[in-house]
């Protein structure tokens, strides 16, 4: 659970399904291959051992973690037999995929980790993290930031906002919110999975950015919840619309998707920023798509491991941080499943 503070079981589940995997020493006969979102990639890594198990061994599932860009780019030019996005696809990159589903299979949080010697604890807004990431809040004892922490001892210490430097879709989450609760960064930046940011330094996937907070006194950055977990970072208390401070625990983030009542079509689903009557919300939750072709090569197997992924592998959610996904969500994903 994420508190004030981040643990996480992994190595367990690693273990488990390291296990799993073990039961079959046969030859794979056929493999899989994906690529994109490093958000789902530690969730990835558990239905790949657990669906190979379920196989006997005669499948191999391989993934890159390379963001959700290069995933939808390597879908669209077909180099791999399915894609990873925490970002639903454009107009554009829809129609460039020619005859891609969405088909959302996974819902965890973007959160914030920081780095600031001496503080445990820290609470902020979306305005006033809009503010540090356009370079106008500059210090860590900024009046705006005190005034949301009055009982914690904020030093002078320079902010080092941290950012993705590659195709992100945790960009996508952070920046369609950063949209909804700021006017200036919407009409200066707007969202999509890059975008240009005035202020910070870059790292490259969840790994690269977690590194430069936990190496830089004064960092925040946007970082998957379950690496927050992993790294044993701290993390950002965000308000919600209903004025509490909530942290990306696996009850904030059902609560945001609690928003979904029906899926449309493009199964497109966005639950940033949810109305204050969903009081327990994480602001910055997502959903996470398989992006998938229709007349696949290996379309028997892969409609398979989605399902697998859809129903028995969220099982390994928890422990990840990701939540369970609701049932209006989970059958629009079975529907889509179907169509290919």
């Amino acid at each position: 659970m994420i508190r004030n503070r981040l643990f996480g079981v992994l190595s367990a589940t690693v273990v488990m399904t390291g296990c799993m995997a073990a039961i079959s020493t046969a030859v794979a006969s056929a493999t899989l291959t994906g690529a994109g979102s490093s958000l789902v990639a530690p969730l990835m890594s558990n239905w790949q051992n657990g669906f190979e198990a379920r196989m006997n061994g005669t499948v191999k599932v391989t993934y890159a973690s390379v963001g959700s860009g290069t995933g939808i780019a390597q879908i669209t030019a077909r180099t791999v037999d399915f894609g990873a996005s925490d970002a639903p696809l454009t107009p554009e990159q829809a129609s460039a995929c020619n005859g891609c589903v969405q088909i959302p299979w996974g819902l965890t949080a973007t959160g914030l980790g920081f780095n600031i010697k001496g503080v445990k604890k820290l609470r902020l807004s979306g305005k006033v993290i809009a503010a540090i990431y356009m370079g106008r809040i500059t210090k860590w004892n900024d009046p705006k930031i005190k005034k949301l922490n009055p009982k914690t001892h904020l030093p002078g210490t320079p902010i080092t906002p941290v950012y993705r430097s590659d195709g992100s879709g945790d960009t996508y989450a952070f920046t369609n919110y950063l949209s909804k609760i700021s006017k200036a960064w919407k009409n200066e930046r707007g969202f999509a999975t890059s975008v240009s940011f005035p202020a910070g330094v870059g790292g490259k996937g969840n790994a690269g950015v977690t590194s430069v907070v936990q190496t830089t006194n004064g960092a925040i950055g946007y970082i998957s919840a379950s690496y927050i977990i992993a790294a044993g970072m701290r993390a950002v208390a965000v308000e919600n619309e209903a004025g509490n401070f909530e942290f990306p625990n696996i009850k904030n983030i059902a609560n945001a998707a609690e928003m979904v009542k029906k899926v449309p079509a493009s199964n497109e689903l966005h639950i940033v920023d949810p109305p204050k009557k969903f009081k327990a919300a994480y602001p910055i939750s997502t959903f996470t798509y398989c992006i998938a072709p229709h007349n696949a090569p290996q379309k028997g197997l892969l409609s398979e491991f989605i399902g697998y992924a859809l129903t028995t592998g969220q099982k390994y959610g928890a422990a990840l941080d990701f939540a369970e996904l609701p049932k209006v969500v989970k059958k629009a994903g079975q529907r889509a499943l179907a169509s290919l």
